[in-house]
Formats: C-alpha cells, structure tokens, sequence
C-alpha cells in the first residue's frame, strides 16, 4: 500500500531557511531553540515553575485582592522569582524590544486556559495600558502583546481603547505596596463603558508583584454595571 507524503508548503520552506540562517535563541540563555513557537530551551524549561490552575477562583493569585477588589478568576502563566528564566524573559520583552515573547507567552498560558474546564467565558481581553508617552517610548505595550497570543489562541478579542491611562506614574519597582497605591491611584480612567458594560473580561498585565497596578485598573471597570473580572499575568512573584 502506497502512503501519501505531503510536500512542505512554500512557506515551510522559507520559514525553514529563515531558522537555518537566523535561529531563533531562548530568552534566558540564547541557545539556539528547537522550535520556533518556544521562548526557553529545554535546560531553561526545567527552571520553570508552571502556576497551578486547579483552583482557578481561589489560589495564591485571587487572594492578593481579597477584600481589595472582585476577582472572580486569577492565573498565571509562571512563578516568578530572582535570576529566573522568567525574570530573564521579561526583561527581554520589558526593555530589550522583544515583544515576541509576550505574544508567546499568552500564547502558551491561552493553551492552558483552554485546556482547563475550570476556567469561566471571557467576552473580552483588556490589557492594562502603559500611559501614551510611555508606550511612544518603548514602541508598545507589553502587556497587549501578552494579550494578543491569548486572543490568538481563544479567539477572545483585545480592546484596548475602553481604558485609558491618564497620568504617567513613576516607576513602580522597588516601591512598597502603600506607596505603590497612592502612586497609582485615579491614573486609569474608563472610555467606552456601553461597550463593557455586561461582560466578562480578562484583565492582563506582565507580572503580578503587590497588584497594586490591576487593583487600580480593576476598581474603574468594576464601577461599569454588570461587569465581571478575571486576571492574568505572565508571572507571579512571591509575596
């Protein structure tokens, strides 16, 4: 019996050569990768710490908002901790111009949310805006590039002009919680509520540290009539 063998495509082709002549590296330790869909190779992998969902409404993520804000849903996609693999892949995405490894790494956690019969419907995917002066600066929004590889994946669709950042905030790093929320506090701002209102979304931001940033974006959306929040992260860092 003769079997068919499918012939590559012609982009298979060009995306082969393209890996051939410009292999892509992983974000931790620039080995080359063994495919291209991946940021870590197989050594960084095994230094990962997967973020477990099997409690998806009431884990290490959701209760950082107890008694804050509603959350009725949390996850990330890893643990996040000093000279990790992740703390590596998110300076590449944060400062290094790699928006790459956002987009798959919401590529990556959308896999497990679909995998995963525990996690609720989302209508929509808003990521937390970076004020306008400073997306100009880095050239986007790193936390709508998480956001798009979830999309990707879902089907869910980002918005991203239903809330705006209406003041530039300094730094956050380093700072302590107080400190952090009266720094941000009254810096997000609604724009389209008609366009929220009644929906179930997706709150997504790099890396979940105080919380303080999605606590302040979360108390403007709740204040739309009948919305629900569910919130991801790339990473989560230990309290």
């Amino acid at each position: 019996m003769f079997s068919l063998i499918r012939r590559p495509s012609l982009f298979e082709l060009c995306e082969s050569v393209i890996h051939l002549v410009y292999p892509e590296l992983c974000v931790a330790c620039n080995r080359e990768l063994p495919a291209s869909d991946n940021c870590f190779c197989l050594s960084c992998s095994l230094k990962l710490i997967p973020f477990q969902m099997d409690r998806p409404s009431d884990n290490a993520f959701t209760d950082r908002f107890w008694g804050r804000v509603p959350v009725e849903w949390g996850a990330a996609a890893y643990y996040f901790s000093r000279k990790s693999p992740v703390q590596k892949a998110l300076h590449q995405l944060k400062y290094r111009n790699n928006p790459d490894v956002g987009v798959k790494m919401g590529r990556y956690l959308a896999i497990k949310l679909k995998n995963n019969p525990l996690v609720p419907h989302f209508d929509l995917i808003i990521p937390v805006p970076l004020h306008q002066a400073r997306e100009r600066l880095r050239g986007y929004n790193q936390s709508a590039m998480f956001a798009r590889g979830i999309s990707e994946i879902t089907d869910i669709p980002v918005r991203t002009d239903c809330v705006k950042r209406v003041l530039a905030t300094s730094s956050q790093t380093r700072k302590k919680r107080m400190e952090r929320f009266s720094n941000v506090s009254e810096v997000f701002a609604v724009l389209k509520p008609d366009v929220l209102k009644g929906k179930s979304i997706l709150l997504v931001d790099d890396v979940l540290t105080t919380g303080a940033t999605l606590e302040l974006c979360a108390a403007v959306l709740s204040r739309v009539e009948g919305v629900r929040i569910g919130m991801a992260t790339i990473a989560i860092a230990d309290k």
